[in-house]
């Protein structure tokens, strides 16, 4: 723990029952759940609610606290391990990414679910609807649009896929995209706009778009790593990417043009592989604040950095990006890999995130700033 970070980073929960090592984690963008996935197949869906702690003194009392149940355990089918999961904007379908090279789109066939804060969650089973079919290899990513209209799949065997959400869980193959000459990571979308990001063992970023007239084609990509890209994450505006790799490095791409994307920043912190980002919005933004960047990998450390830009430039001249390190978490895990970090999107919980490793369990963190 560094003494001179402004902000501390406090484990409030263990979550426990996977048999092997968990790959995943997911918070649901409009109800109270967070899901893991694991190399034991099985996806496990947690509840939480917020309770007020009465304490002592002053800056104890009434704080709040979440208390996470578990809800249910979903079995999959998948004959592999899930190694990735991805929720849909509207919060009700869930999608699974495993080694077994398919996709699986899970829904409850009935039953409504309580709104972020509330209580325990009724309803039926989580069912499969859907099974995407198509990539030869591992599946090791998978992320729905901000739209929900398009899932994005990646794969050992070197493509990215889109694919295209019809009603009652139909999917329809947009593009399969062969730009990657290696392994491919992971997939991330814009926040606001349809632009896909991938990562790879190739050490290379691609970005695509969708000509109207044509194809899904990759227009950009981004070359600084040199090592593997394991990650991606967009900011919550859409003006940058911070990418992780096992070159140590995130790196922090800044959107200069519609279609060109150059590297702002190199962030060093990490000893070992950067394996996950996560970018919050975070606490007290104010006009130039761009939010919490958070990663982990390797070296079993969690780092939050404080991202910014310098203030407007009369005449429109360029902004700087700006970073600095709030909270440091050594050893989050014991001495496992933590395989991802993830901010949790609800307003209000701004300061939490989640992590899952090596060891098997997932763990629940509050930044106290």
């Amino acid at each position: 723990m560094g003494d001179q970070l402004e902000a501390r980073i406090e484990a409030i929960g263990t979550l426990q029952g996977h048999d092997d090592r968990v790959w995943h984690i997911a918070w649901n963008p409009t109800k109270p759940i967070l899901a893991s996935c694991s190399a034991d197949k099985t996806v496990r869906l947690y509840t939480y609610r917020t309770n007020l702690i009465s304490g002592d003194s002053e800056a104890t009392a009434n704080l709040p606290s979440l208390t996470f149940s578990h809800y249910t355990t979903i079995p999959t089918g998948h004959s592999k391990t899930v190694r990735a999961i991805a929720w849909s904007p509207s919060g009700k379908t869930l999608a699974t990414a495993s080694f077994d090279s398919n996709i699986g789109i899970w829904e409850q066939e009935s039953g409504e679910d309580d709104e972020p804060g509330g209580g325990a969650l009724t309803g039926s089973e989580w069912e499969c609807m859907s099974l995407l079919e198509g990539h030869e290899t591992e599946c090791k990513s998978v992320a729905y649009s901000s739209s929900g209209n398009l899932l994005a799949s990646c794969s050992r065997d070197k493509t990215v896929w889109v694919w295209e959400v019809h009603p009652d869980s139909d999917f329809e193959c947009m593009g399969v995209l062969m730009e990657h000459t290696q392994d491919v990571k992971c997939v991330a979308w814009h926040p606001k706009e349809e632009i896909l990001a991938s990562a790879s063992y190739d050490d290379t970023i691609k970005l695509y778009i969708d000509d109207p007239s044509d194809d899904w084609y990759c227009f950009l990509t981004l070359t600084d790593h040199t090592s593997t890209v394991w990650t991606l994450a967009f900011s919550p505006d859409g003006r940058y990417l911070a990418s992780g790799s096992d070159d140590k490095t995130v790196r922090v791409w800044e959107r200069v043009q519609e279609h060109k994307w150059e590297c702002a920043a190199v962030i060093e912190g990490h000893e070992m592989s950067v394996y996950s980002l996560s970018w919050g919005r975070g606490k007290s933004m104010g006009q130039n604040d761009l939010g919490w960047l958070a990663s982990t990998g390797g070296d079993g450390t969690i780092l939050v950095w404080k991202m910014s830009t310098t203030p407007p430039i009369e005449g429109g001249g360029k902004t700087e990006l700006l970073y600095s390190l709030m909270a440091r978490f050594s050893f989050a895990h014991g001495v496992s890999d933590v395989n991802t970090v993830t901010w949790c999107p609800h307003e209000g919980y701004e300061d939490i995130l989640a992590t899952a490793g090596d060891d098997g369990v997932a763990r629940i963190w509050k930044i106290f700033h």
